[in-house]
């Protein structure tokens, strides 16, 4: 009791409450604790009798969970997309949304019968909506842009369970795309080393520097991976190619994973593998016979693909820093990752990094404050949250 009284728990209700019964133990009068602490005698007495009857338990408040949401789940998710948009796409003149702004549309288009600027910045808090700044953003010109979004957030509105799918439409999602080039080659990183410069001990050896690599005769390898948005797993399948049928393959084992009668999605981009052609009908074929929907991304739009962010943490945990000598160890580093990572899918450093590539359109920017005032070398591994830029990665990992 004595501890509580001098250092406290982070809660005045709690001190006030030991305050109380502790001046009882020493024999002082409920009027005279009623007066030091402030409060009225039936107050003292109802605290000293829940003691008397809970123990410390009693000193601690219960707190209940307050008013219900004002908005319905529809509602929120609503008020979301628009955040998310651009004021030009509704045909006002300007380039961002202020608070005022975005709640004075919001009430006009009768998504919500009213909210003020405080609730919004709330309700957008809790959605996973920022303020952010803006930095360079290629736009998409893709024709059917606005058409594609919009499937592409509907089936995962469906894996995160915000959306009943109706008949017919695919029960789970999956995101695929290449990462890769895999080169040999060193990979600039953190670690842990000795102090070197000023701080150099006379005796201490150098730290050791990564070799140079003027010529790579061991060829590159790529990985093809596949994240599955309702298990939060990652699988992967490298290959020294990346070519249409390599690329069925992966999609034959991904299918593999579920029952036939289970209707799944693929998300990917436009790489030309991935593409159904006048010449080569094979990708659309296989999907149309194995029960599997082929969900494409708009041109120039590779953060629509979820998996692009489980790409930054593969290759923070396992390329940086390293400097692998052959393609098998560092096919088997990659392949340990995997494992670790569909086992490990809570840690901490590991949603950090996910999350933070997880940006909204048109605002790819690090987030900033929240509006205030105003993503052998051939073999399958599965199980156990994208970069930013082209969804294929340039100039070699």
């Amino acid at each position: 009791m004595q501890r509580i009284i001098r250092r406290g728990t982070g809660s005045v209700v709690t001190w006030r409450r030991a305050q109380m019964v502790l001046l009882s133990a020493q024999g002082m009068a409920v009027a005279e604790i009623a007066e030091v602490t402030c409060t009225s005698a039936d107050r003292v007495r109802d605290v000293i009798h829940d003691f008397n009857t809970d123990g410390f338990e009693s000193l601690y408040p219960k707190y209940k969970g307050g008013h219900p949401r004002t908005f319905t789940l529809s509602e929120r998710r609503e008020v979301k997309k628009i955040a998310r948009s651009k004021p030009a796409e509704h045909g006002l003149p300007f380039s961002t949304w202020s608070l005022a702004k975005l709640a004075d549309f919001l009430v006009a288009e009768e998504v919500v019968d009213d909210i003020s600027q405080e609730g919004l910045r709330i309700a957008l808090r809790e959605e996973g909506v920022s303020f952010q700044r803006v930095k360079t953003w290629k736009a998409s010109r893709d024709p059917d842009y606005a058409t594609k979004k919009a499937r592409i957030e509907h089936l995962y509105a469906i894996a995160d369970g915000e959306v009943i799918p109706e008949d017919g439409e695919p029960v789970v999602v999956l995101c695929v795309d290449e990462f890769g080039p895999l080169n040999l080659q060193p990979h600039p990183g953190r670690h842990w080393a000795e102090r070197g410069g000023k701080h150099k001990v006379p005796e201490r050896e150098p730290r050791p520097r990564r070799r140079a690599t003027y010529t790579r005769p061991h060829g590159v390898r790529h990985l093809f991976a596949a994240y599955d948005l309702g298990k939060d797993k990652l699988y992967g399948h490298i290959n020294k190619t990346k070519t249409r049928t390599k690329f069925l393959g992966f999609c034959r084992y991904l299918r593999s994973l579920y029952p036939p009668e289970i209707r799944i999605a693929i998300v990917v981009d436009n790489f030309s593998p991935h593409l159904t052609t006048r010449r080569d009908t094979r990708v659309g074929d296989w999907a149309q016979v194995n029960n599997v929907e082929i969900a494409y991304s708009p041109t120039n739009s590779s953060w629509l693909n979820r998996i692009e962010a489980q790409f930054t943490a593969l290759r923070y945990f396992t390329l940086d820093g390293t400097d692998h000598a052959s393609h098998k160890e560092q096919g088997s580093m990659i392949r340990r990752y995997i494992i670790w990572r569909n086992r490990h899918a809570d840690d901490q450093r590991l949603r950090a990094i996910v999350n933070a590539e997880h940006l909204p359109p048109h605002v790819p920017a690090t987030p900033n404050a929240l509006l205030a005032g105003s993503d052998p070398a051939s073999s399958v591994w599965g199980a156990t949250a994208p970069r930013r830029g082209r969804s294929r990665t340039g100039g070699g990992v």
